[in-house]
């Protein structure tokens, strides 16, 4: 692990690191926010998962975090959101897929294969990394994420219910694999048989079995996504139906925006707070 920046802020140090990822067969960039006094105790983890076009530094930042998460007294990890480099297969001229996009999954067709594991490195390889480096008790952990982020925590929590104790979102993409702005990458990185996304889709996830003991959704009614991609009202129905208990709060006059996270961080913190501590 290389130390790309490490600064003073709010009495904890908010750091940048990088490493060679095996996952994802590229050099991978990421951020820690180290409470203070933990020298002689290890404290809960949360992890924060970004959206699409997004970096660890979108929600270092603009989300305003690091107040909270040293008063409550957790480290608060924010990776990238996809393998990046000269040799990784890209498209450069969309948005919506390629660097940027990785989408929380590991592909499975080519060229991607080889580069897009972003659900082996958020499960497997950053956090033996994090817990190797850092004051991590890793038997305390939370995950939340925003938009394509919100993705990646639901359906991360929902396949590690025993690893994960709290998952929260900000307008999360709740059935990526019938989105419009989502299905055109889950066939290129996944293929063409939809049987092998729903392993990647939170509402096919509760609909073929996957259990978590609850989650909190916030949603901006103003945001312009809303109808496409994000349909949080999928989750709500596939949530009822399971019989999991599901918070979802509709702001009224909010948009997709780190305006919109950053008003709601204080409440998203506070809440996987009461689960971790």
């Amino acid at each position: 692990m290389k130390t790309v920046s490490e600064v003073k802020s709010f009495a904890g140090v908010q750091g940048v690191y990088s490493h060679q990822s095996e996952s994802c067969g590229c050099e991978m960039t990421f951020a820690v926010f180290v409470p203070p006094l933990v020298r002689d105790r290890k404290v809960p983890v949360i992890w924060y998962l970004s959206g699409l076009t997004c970096t660890h530094a979108n929600v270092m930042e603009k989300g305003e975090y690091r107040r909270l998460a040293a008063e409550l007294g957790v480290i608060v990890v924010c990776p990238d959101t996809s393998p990046r480099g000269p040799g990784v297969p890209d498209e450069k001229d969309n948005w919506q897929f390629g660097s940027g996009a990785g989408f929380y999954l590991d592909a499975t067709q080519e060229p991607f294969a080889e580069n897009y594991r972003m659900y082996s490195y958020i499960v497997t390889e950053l956090p033996a990394l994090i817990e190797s480096e850092f004051p991590a008790d890793m038997s305390r952990q939370g995950i939340f994420g925003h938009s394509m982020g919100g993705h990646g925590a639901l359906t991360i929590a929902l396949k590690h219910p025993d690893r994960y104790r709290s998952c929260s979102t900000f307008a999360p993409i709740v059935s990526p694999m019938t989105a419009a702005w989502s299905k055109p990458a889950f066939e290129k990185y996944l293929g063409k048989d939809e049987t092998a996304w729903r392993t990647y889709d939170a509402c096919a996830l509760v609909e073929d079995g996957a259990r978590f003991d609850e989650f909190l959704i916030d949603q901006g009614s103003a945001d312009g996504f809303l109808d496409d991609g994000l349909r949080p009202w999928l989750f709500e129905a596939a949530c009822k139906q399971a019989g999991i208990p599901l918070a979802l709060n509709m702001r009224d006059g909010y948009d997709h925006s780190y305006f919109f996270i950053s008003t709601f961080m204080e409440h998203h913190l506070r809440w996987h707070a009461e689960r971790l501590l």
